[in-house]
């Protein structure tokens, strides 16, 4: 009896190491919980690399205006370019009766406007608009303002004779020496003209240029004698 129970607990054990023998050599299924990166997602789902830009409102824009044109012409005769805001200052060209230039700056007393010179777009003079001979359109003051710091260096005449000239065209009257000396006059550069007012007809007894700075002696009357004027 004894021997059959033994026999019967070893071929138990030979069964049991059979079966753990098999269970360790058996492959192992491994079941995913969680989607790997090579799944596909579902096709419900879709992604935009893109991201999208809220929509801006679209609105109008007032257009700016444009700066206002002034311009300047000579009209009835030329017009004197000078080479500042002032009638001391010497011409240095001319705006030709029906000319036209437009304004670039005002002076401060808005009575002279600064343009180009015409045929020399890189210099600049100005023209008083306070002349007979002058027409502006557009509005002045929408002009910058130019403030002059350099002052004109007047010209000047001096009669030398014993008669009394008269200055044309401005119409000037000068002394003679006999007023010194008051027979000096301070003048504005430009072309004038010398007559004697003492002589019937009242001849042209000299053509002056004045430049700033000048002084020029007027030496001859209307009846042909030269005087000198006395060195100060």
């Amino acid at each position: 009896m004894l021997l059959k129970s033994s026999k019967l607990y070893i071929w138990n054990l030979v069964v049991m190491s059979a079966i753990a023998l098999q269970a360790c050599n058996s492959p192992q299924k491994i079941v995913p919980t969680t989607p790997t990166e090579a799944e596909p997602l579902p096709s419900s789902t879709t992604v935009s690399s893109t991201p999208t830009s809220p929509a801006i409102p679209t609105g109008t824009r007032s257009p700016t205006p444009a700066p206002a044109v002034v311009k300047v012409a000579a009209v009835k005769g030329n017009l004197f370019i000078r080479r500042g805001p002032d009638l001391g200052f010497n011409p240095i060209s001319v705006l030709l009766d029906g000319q036209s230039e437009t304004a670039l700056a005002r002076d401060v007393l808005s009575s002279w406007l600064q343009i180009a010179i015409p045929g020399q777009p890189d210099k600049t003079g100005w023209v008083s608009i306070q002349s007979q001979y002058s027409v502006v359109s557009g509005d002045v003051l929408s002009l910058p303002e130019f403030t002059q710091t350099e002052r004109p260096v007047s010209a000047s005449l001096q009669n030398c004779t014993h008669h009394q000239m008269e200055v044309d065209p401005v119409g000037i009257l000068i002394p003679s020496i006999d007023n010194f000396p008051d027979n000096e006059v301070l003048m504005n550069p430009g072309t004038y003209l010398i007559r004697d007012t003492e002589v019937e007809d009242s001849p042209v007894v000299s053509e002056v240029q004045l430049k700033e700075g000048s002084a020029v002696d007027i030496r001859a009357d209307g009846n042909g004698e030269r005087k000198k004027c006395p060195i100060p």
